[in-house]
């Protein structure tokens, strides 16, 4: 399992350095594979924004983009990325950057024409093996920031090599309860906000498989914005610990797994027939998951069902033809207790 050292921090932050920390997850039985840096190694890359665009006159590929970085003057930037575009704001490796690899950024021309300096890509800052684009920073993001204080990007990830007798720590609340008792703490829980319902939508739940699931709770939300999107914080504290941010609703459920250890899945609630039924499958039984694969089902697997077919594998995924996607408008949250060796 791989989690930030500045999350972790968040809820217990006991003074010691981040070698010492890594020492009491050892101590503590909780073995770290390794420590990798949250990003690359560079320098002098700061948040920009394109404020004019017009293509190039020798090279059908190419933008000419004038480029705000909170300085008097524009720059001039050559840039081939499909996704630039005026309001964009992205990474802006300046003159005299050095990116991973030991790459440094100089004054160029691309056919003729002056480029000074690079608008980035997740690959190019170490980020993630993106590289379809620019890395398309949030309207709200402050040109001319240092893109590693933008991103708190001073930070290690710990990958921790859990055995199946510490589930407990398959979430950072658990791993940080063990680092608060070692060094005589308390942790610092995030605040429970009541978000009392506005609306008389209800799903009825039927519980056919009482033993392997003794508890189902879902809500309906109804008037997504699809607009909207993830915010890097958000984003940043996901691919740290490994996952990929995906759309929102997902984004959600995977943070609540990762920090509190509680899973939870998001339906689109248009695809749902009826009620919710959670129940055993039947052998011989097909099912298509969210990544398109075909799986039989036999007698063993929780299902999670409405009156027409099923819905998702209880726990583990979801179903091809009932996720968010963005389309969706409304959808219903799922939160559950299914019994472990039942998902296991």
């Amino acid at each position: 399992m791989k989690i930030s050292e500045n999350w972790l921090r968040e809820w217990v932050n006991p003074e010691v350095t981040s070698e010492e920390l890594v020492e009491q997850l050892t101590m503590l039985g909780l073995e770290v594979d390794e420590v990798l840096a949250a990003a690359g190694d560079f320098n002098n890359v700061v948040v920009a924004e394109i404020t004019a665009l017009e293509k190039h006159p020798d090279a059908d590929k190419l933008n000419v983009c004038q480029v705000d970085v909170g300085a008097d003057e524009k720059l001039q930037i050559v840039c081939g990325a499909p996704n630039a575009r005026v309001g964009l704001k992205a990474p802006l490796a300046m003159i005299g950057a050095v990116l991973p690899g030991n790459f440094k950024i100089k004054k160029s021309k691309l056919r003729g024409l002056e480029s000074n300096g690079m608008l980035c890509s997740n690959v190019e800052l170490g980020l993630s093996d993106d590289h379809s684009g620019l890395l398309e920073l949030a309207a709200d993001a402050v040109v001319g920031t240092d893109i590693r204080d933008h991103f708190e990007l001073n930070d290690s990830i710990i990958d921790i090599d859990l055995t199946p007798n510490r589930a407990d720590c398959f979430c950072l609340k658990g791993i940080a309860i063990d680092i608060a008792c070692l060094n005589q703490l308390q942790i610092k829980a995030p605040e429970s906000v009541t978000v009392a319902a506005t609306i008389n939508d209800t799903l009825k739940v039927t519980i056919a498989a009482q033993k392997q699931c003794p508890r189902y709770l879902c809500r309906v939300i109804n008037n997504i914005d699809n607009s909207k999107t993830t915010p890097t914080w958000m984003q940043e504290k996901l691919r740290r610990s490994g996952i990929r941010s995906i759309h929102p609703v997902v984004d959600v459920t995977n943070y609540v797994m990762l920090e509190l250890g509680q899973p939870m899945h998001g339906f689109d609630k248009h695809s749902i027939n009826g009620s919710i039924q959670v129940k055993m499958a039947t052998k011989g039984e097909k099912f298509t998951l969210l990544d398109g694969k075909e799986v039989t089902l036999d007698e063993s697997f929780l299902m999670i069902a409405d009156e027409n077919e099923y819905l998702a594998i209880a726990g583990v995924m979801g179903g091809l033809d009932s996720g968010c996607s963005d389309h969706t408008t409304d959808i219903v949250l799922e939160s559950a207790y299914f019994d472990p060796a039942t998902i296991m």
